[in-house]
């Protein structure tokens, strides 16, 4: 056994921020649907738009999702290939 904890640091801190239901139901739609706005996650999840803005805060600082302006609108996505792997090993 390898005994440098620090190289799993990265991954740790992905799961602790995958391990919230709502952030994993994000990462999953945005998973199955490409991207999405936070308008079309608010109508899915069907939760204020306050609180989804602090789960996307979470995916964004833990670099798992990203923003793209796109006029008055931010299209989110996955941008970490090692979440793309580990959801479609959990779904």
């Amino acid at each position: 056994m390898d005994k440098d904890f620090t190289k799993y640091d990265e991954k740790v801190e992905i799961l602790k921020v995958l391990a919230h239901p709502i952030r994993l139901c994000i990462v999953k739609g945005l998973l199955e649907k490409g991207e999405c706005n936070v308008s079309y996650m608010q109508d899915c999840l069907g939760i204020p738009q306050s609180t989804l803005s602090q789960h996307i805060q979470k995916l964004r600082t833990a670099k798992i999702i990203e923003g793209k302006r796109n006029g008055l609108e931010i299209h989110y996505k996955i941008c970490n290939p090692l979440v793309v792997k580990l959801l479609k090993v959990l779904f």
